[in-house]
This record gives structure tokens, C-alpha cells and sequence, in this order.
């Protein structure tokens, strides 16, 4: 995993960062810059075979504690646990203690399956259920 802040291709970057935001090019290239130029914010791409098959975005409450803002995975590389992988070795590689997230109905069943308690936050959006999912993690090293 790397840093994408530096990455050659950042209309790539911005790409699958649309897969997370349901959003339009004008929201998505916002936050893009947001993580260019806030340090309190990184961006971290995953490779196989040389290509970007995905990503995570933080923001640092503290040095251990994040939250998730985004997570995105190349459709054709769905399923095959990248998500899992990335927020895992981002967990060990940066001694996280607990990292949060908020997401809609589709997303609940991944981040249960990755530890996370999930607390129902009501229809935060017309008709869209929001949910905060929080991991806290032990590091005994």
C-alpha cells in the first residue's frame, strides 16, 4: 500500500474514489484536495499487478485513532477481501486503536464482518439510513 498523495495517475485516484461518493466530479475533486492538503488526512492505495485496485481515506483524530471516510474497490476486484486487507495492515502498519466510519445500509454487512459494532443512526438522509460503525483494536506487540 501507498501513499497516493505523490501517485502518477490522480484522475485514477479520483476515479475510484467515485465508487465510494455517489457524488459529482465537482464534490469528488473537493475532497480529492482535501487529502492533498490537510495533513490530518491521508490516502492510501492498494496494488495487484502494478494496477490501483483500492483505497482508503482517513482523517486523524489522534495519532491511533482515525475515521474511515472513504474505502473504494475496483468492481472487477470486489469480493476478494482487498477492503479487509488494506483496513488490516493499515491498522498494524499505524498502531491504530480505533478507527470509525458511517455508511449506508449496503455497506453494514462488510464492516460487520470485519469486527466493527454497528449502531443504527436513524434516517439521517430522506429516506437513507446511516449507520456508525466503530473497531477498537487491542495492540499488544
Amino acid at each position: 500500500m501507498i501513499n497516493l498523495k505523490d501517485y502518477k495517475d490522480l484522475n485514477e485516484v479520483k476515479r475510484l474514489m467515485a465508487e465510494c461518493m455517489w457524488a459529482d466530479d465537482e464534490k469528488i475533486h473537493n475532497e480529492f484536495n482535501k487529502y492533498l492538503e490537510m495533513d490530518s488526512r491521508e490516502l492510501i492505495g492498494s496494488f495487484k499487478n502494478n494496477e490501483l485496485v483500492g483505497l482508503i481515506g482517513v482523517i486523524y483524530e489522534s495519532n491511533n485513532e482515525v475515521v474511515l471516510k472513504h474505502i473504494a474497490i475496483k468492481p472487477a476486484y470486489r469480493g476478494k477481501g482487498i477492503g479487509s486487507e488494506m483496513i488490516n495492515v493499515f491498522i498494524k502498519t499505524n498502531r491504530i486503536v480505533r478507527i470509525r466510519a458511517e455508511t449506508d445500509k449496503d455497506a453494514v454487512g462488510f464492516y460487520k464482518k470485519n469486527g466493527f459494532t454497528i449502531t443504527s443512526l436513524g434516517e439521517k438522509y430522506p429516506g437513507v439510513e446511516r449507520f456508525d460503525c466503530k473497531l477498537s483494536v487491542s495492540n499488544c506487540n
